[in-house]
């Protein structure tokens, strides 16, 4: 079977990479537009820090999460591959609270789902000593609960990864904008400009893009750009390798930290932002303001850069995934804030769902015309 892949972000890549590596011809489309997703994500995975009461978000999150290290292992195995090409790495989470009996509760409730949720990890309370040596940055006298199972991701080099393993089991890559082609009410592939690439079934994996993609066929795919604005700051010569993940329980933002010294403090959640790909003044204050409230230790470091991702976000929490009502077009998107918890999962979904090839998810709650 042929399959037309439209959109390289990482749900994209990962439904490419699994499509070929399950034996079909592949073709990967990517527009490479300003303001993808994948490209500016911050990539904390740690869904059950999510106080979302959804049940079936909440169990493909925690499946996304617990599949993450087989799919490291087998990039690995790719050519070339290391662990640190995807620069995944669990470093655990703080979840700060206001108070020590607001971390003793969150702790309980966390505690609840561990029989369920193994790979959540240790969860217990730290004192506010242990969680400034654990990011020392932190507000003197931050209490806050410790999840050792979250992990974080460099969301462009797994993007890269995916896609080169996806390569190397023979899919092609064009570069361009896909518009959908159809005959007698199926879709029949895309065309790329001037060049016709036929598929047997289309992937729409275009991120905020899928709307238009898939509007002239008379569907609707309920998702908009919100913007997210995430800044990148150097702590240079701090050692923050193993920097946990930091959480405020009262608010969206966060923080982060990778290799070389860096950390990341997002971020912002621009609903209504449009195709709006810009860094703004005000933008960056939230989120710098944000970051110095739970840590003021990085006053002094300096700004590398600010990303700006596009998110796709959907009428609800749950992604936009499955088949979209045409033959031979299944969608995957709608991910909103944690693409790169669900992207890689979503993508196999998808792929497999497109293929005819079994997976233990009922998609009836995903639907992409909800």
């Amino acid at each position: 079977m042929r399959m037309i892949v439209v959109g390289g972000g990482v749900t994209g890549a990962a439904c490419a990479y699994t499509a070929a590596s399950l034996g079909a011809e592949v073709v990967l489309v990517d527009a490479g537009l300003p303001g993808q997703a994948t490209a500016a994500g911050a990539g904390i995975i740690c869904p059950w820090s999510s106080r979302v009461d959804d049940k079936a978000w909440y169990a493909f999150a925690c499946a996304a999460a617990r599949d993450y290290p087989a799919l490291v292992a087998e990039l690995a195995d790719g050519p070339g591959g290391e662990p640190a090409g995807v620069s995944y790495r669990k470093v655990g989470a703080l979840m700060l609270t206001r108070d020590g009996d607001e971390a003793a509760r969150e702790c309980e409730r966390l505690r609840t789902g561990l029989a369920a949720t193994p790979e959540m990890g240790e969860v217990r309370v730290v004192d506010a000593a242990e969680a400034m040596e654990l990011f020392p940055p932190l507000r003197p006298g931050s209490a806050a609960v410790y999840v050792g199972g979250a992990a974080r991701v460099d969301g462009r080099r797994l993007r890269e990864a995916l896609i080169g393993a996806a390569r190397a089991k023979g899919a092609g890559v064009v570069a361009g904008r896909a518009a959908l082609t159809t005959r007698a009410g199926r879709v029949t592939g895309v065309e790329v400009g001037d060049q016709a690439l036929p598929g047997d079934v289309v992937v729409a994996a275009a991120g905020a893009w899928t709307a238009s993609l898939v509007a002239p066929l008379g569907r609707e795919v309920r998702v908009t750009p919100q913007r997210g604005q995430i800044v990148h700051l150097s702590l240079e010569p701090a050692d923050t390798t193993r920097w946990p993940v930091v959480l405020p329980g009262w608010s969206g933002h966060y923080l982060l930290a990778f290799d070389n010294s860096r950390v990341v403090a997002g971020a912002t959640r621009e609903t209504g932002s449009g195709f709006d790909p810009r860094v703004t003044a005000g933008g960056v204050h939230e989120v710098l303001t944000r970051a110095l409230e739970v840590a003021p230790g990085l006053a002094d470091a300096s700004h590398v850069e600010t990303r700006v991702g596009l998110r796709p976000a959907g009428p609800d929490i749950r992604p936009l995934l499955g088949p979209a009502g045409t033959d031979g077009l299944v969608v995957a998107t709608g991910l909103g804030a944690v693409g790169l918890t669900l992207g890689p999962l979503a993508g196999s979904v998808a792929a497999r769902t497109a293929l005819g090839v079994a997976h233990p998810f009922d998609l009836t709650s995903f639907d992409p015309l909800r």
